[in-house]
């Protein structure tokens, strides 16, 4: 068994392997505080046979044993996968998968499994880390070791790896995976940070990171395996590519410069089935590397069109958009809508207002949750013209949903200013793009059209990076479209408001990405936000006044944290019972928030009229109509609202002497009494003769008069 433990950023992470998982290729545990998880690395022996991609799959489970809880739902066990776990999963997939070199295709695997979980320490960024220290520790091949960090800033400083408490108090969220060299991957959530803010907590990040690559580095020089050598990749003659380049290259750069999407790939597709139709079959070798080098060549042009000829090839500047086109309150019975088009991409975004019966249950190892904020994005194969069979979201679907509610999040307004529930949809109707920043600015705009008072519009912005990391020139591309997503060299999404970041995510398949870079890319994003944003504002410049006719009108009233027991009732008793007679909804929060929904305001104003009476509380010097409950010899006890007696004393009772109190009321009378004391215990002293006009003269019982007003 080896152990390391390795110090960064002011933390310790230890690493250890030789104990558990011993048949895996490589298997290491994990630890920082009493957060442990447990990654192995496998790989089949032999290649697969006849595919021209990466067999590799990343798994992340969270066992709710780890922090001593049992799952809930009738099974008791875990089943579908949760979000955090497909989002996790897709965070140790996508800065790994680099990792792996060209030609390596055997079936391999990485399974993170979290076997133990503090209340401090989250697991998501211990399991990057031990599936890189996994690798490095396999006989699997690598082209270099990464780490993965996350970064705070709170109160005014940078953390690393902060702990959940302080996470709460964090304007920053920063998840960072890199190697010594430079950073691989970045996903951000925000509070409207400044880009100069973002890029000091990059370099922070990556300070850290060159101590953990440093520590797994010396665990697999001490305990790893040797490494397997890929089959080598079969070079193709000189000869070969200039004679595939003479036929294909002119047409084909022809074919991609063309605008529309799919006329584009038609033409594209066209002339490379014409070319390789007419290879010759006598020569099975010489054809399948006439095919690799005419694809290839796709690649080819467009890096050379953005830096030798500096221009893209559907003709936009570096920095320019798209046609932005923009309609809001397209559907009649949703709550709020936007189509919102950008170039060939085209998003339907809806948004949904309902109570707190409707926030969302999110059960993990950490615990329990309620979430009133969710947005979800389905992408259906028609979107890009394909037939596929429609079924649930997968994980790419659930990442961009992921990555536009994260955006949108901090903008939400809180519950006590706006007491609903909202649900954001998005659904892509066309794409060539960029849809989740399509449905980040879709979303903002359905629910400013849904009447929910945003903090401020989100719009969102993805950037693109070409490099040649020989020369170390580059260019940096505003509005990416899909051609310049595949062949780039980075994907950048950023998104956030007109004051800062509330939202970045990245991949960077390079290892030359400076921090300049950085700020060029930062800076570059946010002109092309700020455009974005003034198109939206031209839409719809705040939100609308009124939620939708077709939405739950809410009220919301505070009454006495005392009360709400009287509210509530023996059992839900009374709460059911306001709800029956009246059809509403009712939320009782524990800090005296009642929230009253239905469609109709007059059952809402009878409900909390009801409610108002039952916690209502008697006030100094007011007149109440009450209800004589008890007669004793020195006064009668009155009922002046629902569970509040007063005592009107017999020297209260009227302006003469009164012998027997019940010579002037009975039990049941109907009295009109003033409030004249309520001592700090809260005892109600009660006056009626404070509301009788003494008679002018009068020395004996006035017994009409008296009588008379009392009852």
């Amino acid at each position: 068994m080896y152990t390391r433990e390795i110090s960064f950023g002011g933390k310790t992470l230890s690493l250890e392997t030789g104990r558990l998982a011993k048949q895996a290729d490589g298997a290491v545990v994990v630890r920082m505080g009493d957060t442990m998880v447990l990654v192995t690395a496998c790989a089949d022996a032999h290649p697969r046979e006849n595919v021209d991609f990466l067999p590799l799959t990343c798994d992340y489970k969270e066992n709710t044993y780890a922090s001593g809880r049992i799952p809930g739902g009738f099974f008791k066990r875990e089943g579908k996968p949760p979000e955090k776990e497909v989002l996790t999963s897709r965070l140790i997939d996508r800065p790994i998968r680099p990792l792996f070199p060209d030609g390596w295709r055997n079936e391999s695997q990485i399974i993170a499994l979290v076997i133990s979980a503090d209340e401090q320490n989250d697991s998501d960024v211990l399991a990057i880390t031990g599936a890189s220290a996994a690798l490095a520790l396999s006989s699997i091949p690598q082209t270099r070791t990464i780490a993965g960090v996350r970064v705070g800033h709170v109160d005014g400083d940078f953390v690393i790896n902060p702990t959940y408490e302080q996470r709460k108090r964090s304007t920053l969220d920063l998840l960072v995976a890199g190697s010594k060299d430079g950073l691989v991957m970045v996903e951000a959530g925000a509070r409207e940070v400044p880009e100069e803010q973002m890029v000091q907590a990059l370099d922070r990040a990556h300070a850290a990171i060159k101590d953990l690559v440093a520590g797994i580095d010396a665990l697999a020089a001490q305990a790893g395996k040797s490494k397997r050598v890929p089959a080598p990749k079969r070079e193709i003659a000189p000869a070969l590519r200039k004679e595939v380049e003479a036929a294909v290259l002119g047409p084909l750069s022809d074919a991609m410069r063309i605008k529309d999407k799919l006329e584009n790939y038609a033409t594209v597709d066209k002339v490379l089935n014409e070319y390789i139709a007419g290879l010759s079959d006598e020569d099975p070798e010489r054809k399948a590397d006439s095919k690799s080098v005419a694809k290839g060549l796709k690649e080819q042009i467009l890096r050379d069109e953005i830096l030798e000829r500096g221009r893209r090839l559907d003709g936009r500047k570096f920095d320019e958009i798209r046609n932005i086109t923009i309609e809001v309150g397209a559907l009649p019975r949703a709550h709020g809508s936007c189509v919102f088009q950008r170039g060939e991409t085209q998003a339907l975004v809806t948004a949904t207002l309902g109570t707190a019966d409707d926030q969302q249950k999110v059960e993990s190892v950490d615990g329990e949750v309620w979430k009133r904020f969710m947005l979800h994005y389905n992408f259906p194969p028609f979107s890009v013209g394909e037939v596929k069979f429609l079924r649930g979201p997968g994980r790419r679907e659930i990442g961009h949903g992921a990555l536009a509610e994260r955006a949108l999040a901090p903008m939400m307004p809180a519950e006590e200013v706006f007491p609903y529930t909202v649900r954001v949809v998005s659904d892509i109707l066309e794409s060539n793009g960029s849809s989740s920043m399509a449905t980040i600015c879709g979303g903002s705009l359905s629910m400013m059209d849904a009447g929910v008072p945003l903090k401020a519009p989100v719009a969102g912005m993805a950037m693109g990076l070409v490099m040649n990391e020989e020369t170390g020139k580059f260019a940096v591309l505003s509005d990416i479209a899909g051609a310049e997503d595949h062949y780039g060299d980075m994907d950048f999404k950023v998104a956030g408001t007109a004051t800062g970041i509330t939202a970045l995510q990245m991949d960077i398949k390079v290892s030359g990405v400076t921090m300049e870079i950085m700020r060029n890319a930062l800076e570059q994003a946010r002109k092309g936000r700020l455009h974005i944003l003034e198109k939206m504002q031209e839409t719809l410049a705040q939100s609308r006044n009124d939620v939708s006719r077709h939405a739950p009108r809410i009220v919301t009233i505070r009454i006495p944290v005392d009360k709400i027991r009287d509210v509530i009732g023996p059992g839900g008793k009374m709460i059911r019972s306001i709800i029956e007679r009246t059809g509403v909804k009712i939320d009782v929060e524990d800090d005296g928030r009642v929230n009253v929904a239905s469609a109709d305001e007059a059952s809402a104003a009878k409900a909390i009229g009801i409610i108002q009476e039952l916690t209502a509380t008697p006030e100094l010097n007011k007149t109440y109509m009450g209800k004589v409950q008890r007669i004793t010899d020195f006064g009668a006890f009155i009922e002046i609202m629902a569970g509040v007696d007063g005592l009107l004393h017999v020297s209260e009772i009227a302006h003469y002497r009164v012998k027997e109190v019940r010579d002037e009321l009975k039990e049941g009378d109907q009295v009109m009494v003033k409030v004249i004391n309520i001592d700090p215990s809260g005892k109600v002293r009660l006056s009626r003769k404070a509301l009788i006009a003494p008679p002018e003269g009068a020395q004996g019982k006035p017994a009409e008069v008296g009588k008379g007003e009392g009852r």
